[in-house]
This record gives C-alpha cells, structure tokens and sequence, in this order.
C-alpha cells in the first residue's frame, strides 16, 4: 500500500520544505490543496506547474492529486439556481482537471460541502440535473487527461448532497465515465450504519481514492477508530492506489501528524 498526506496539515511552511518533510517521514506522495498554492488555478501558469510537478520528483514523490477543491476562488456552487454562477463553477472545474494533470495528479477530490449543499427550494432530482451539467465539461476532460474525479460521501452534518457511499456510487455512475467515480473517506463512513469494511467492500470496485483519518477530526491513530479490519477490506477487495492521510485538526502540528499517522499506517497494514 502506498501512502500519501495531503499538504494543507503544513500551513505556513514554504511547499519545498513540506515536500522535504513529507518525504523524510516516509510517504510516498503528497495531496494538494489549491488553495494553498493560489488563489486560484488559473492563477498557476506552465512555469509554476512545472515547477511544483519537479520539485515532488526531487523528493521522491508522487503528486497524488488535488482535493479542497471550491475553498478558492469564492462565489463558485455545483447546483445554485443562478444559471452564471454554475456556469463559472463548470469552467472552473475543467480548469482544475487540467491542473491536476499538469501536476501530474491523476485524482481530483470532489468534496466541497458547502458548494454542493442544496440551497433552499432546489429539489435533490434538480441539484442532480445541474450537477451532471455543471461536470460534464470536467469528466470528459477527465478523460482525455488521464485524471479520475472521486466524488465524496460526506455525512449530513456537512452538507444535505451525496451523504452515503451508496448513493453517491449511483450518482457517479449516471456520467457513464470511467473519469468519474468515488472516494471514500474514513471519517466520512463513521457516520453510515453500516460497518466501514462493509462499506469497502459493498463500494468496490467503484472508489478510486481513500482518506484515512478518524472520527474526531485528527489523523489515523490519534481516536478510537481501528485500521486493521479496514486494511483487512482494502487488501480483501485488491485496492492498490494511494491510502491519503486527511486530518481537520491541526492542534498536534505537521510533524506529530504526519509522523503518528503514517507509523500507524504501516502498523495496520503490516508495512512497519
């Protein structure tokens, strides 16, 4: 199994220094945040790209790929019922998948809980409608870029669209795309009934990517949450892409994070 760890946990550390953490500790790539790197990615021109995509080389990593992907710009939304501000998110997203390729990155994230929250009077049969169409410009770039959009289950904590594995599994599969498929997210399924190794298993082969981290926000190893029956599940069903250390609480700092999560991480998947 490889591991990688998404790059928002370094906030305030130069990328280079972040890549010589990340590499030092032992991952073997990094996830990025855009807007960690700019306002925007239209706002990363050829030179910056390469210069990022050869600056993980040198480290000896992978760009895995880019997640977080709607905290920059502001103003963007999957399904809003203004016709423009879907139309500038569309756009956008075709924008990111060509970022992410020229990066290197092959996976794209597609969380963003508060820019695909129903708004108020907007029918779940029209957010799907708007959302195909706000994507269906990315997924067929997608395509000819080499890249997979995972959209993500998130609980209805975060956000009333594509709660669950299952549905969002449905949702992703009305694109009739290879380029469109699911993560899943280890916090994320804490919040489903069923029992996480049920949810790997009744998911495949349709995820692409997986988040590790725990219920309470922190990184695989620091809650209650046990990582041998989920290594056990993604052993099981033959995943062999990148298990990404994601945390939301950075009170421990990178390097406790980092270090704690990914020695967790081979303990459980027997890679210590």
């Amino acid at each position: 199994m490889r591991f990688a760890i998404c790059n928002e946990i370094y906030q305030g550390w130069k990328l280079e220094d972040a890549f010589e953490h990340a590499a030092r500790t032992g991952y073997h790539g990094v996830e990025l945040a855009p807007f960690t790197l700019a306002e925007s990615v239209t706002d990363l021109g050829p030179a910056e790209r390469r210069r990022i995509h050869d600056l993980a080389r040198r480290h000896g990593l992978d760009i895995v790929g880019l997640h977080w992907l709607l905290v920059k710009p502001e103003g963007l939304h999957l399904n809003h019922p203004d016709p423009a501000i879907r139309q500038r998110t569309a756009r956008y997203f075709v924008e990111l998948v060509r970022c992410c390729a020229d990066l290197g990155g092959r996976i794209l994230v597609l969380g963003s809980p508060k820019q695909r929250s129903l708004q108020p009077g907007v029918s779940r049969a029209q957010a799907e409608e708007w959302t195909r169409a706000t994507l269906r410009d990315a997924v067929h770039e997608a395509e000819d870029r080499g890249v997979t959009l995972c959209l993500e289950p998130l609980s209805p904590a975060e956000t009333n669209f594509l709660n669950t594995a299952r549905e969002t599994i449905a949702f992703a599969q009305t694109f009739q795309s290879p380029a469109c498929r699911i993560l899943l997210d280890v916090k994320a399924m804490c919040t489903e009934p069923e029992p996480i190794p049920a949810i790997i298993r009744a998911s495949w082969p349709h995820f692409a990517h997986f988040h590790a981290n725990d219920r309470n926000l922190k990184g695989p190893g620091f809650g209650d949450v046990d990582f041998r029956p989920i290594a056990a599940a993604l052993r099981e069903v033959g995943y062999d892409g990148y298990v990404s250390v994601e945390v939301f609480n950075f009170d421990d700092g990178p390097d406790l994070i980092a270090r704690k999560s990914l020695d967790y991480l081979r303990q459980t998947f027997g890679q210590s």
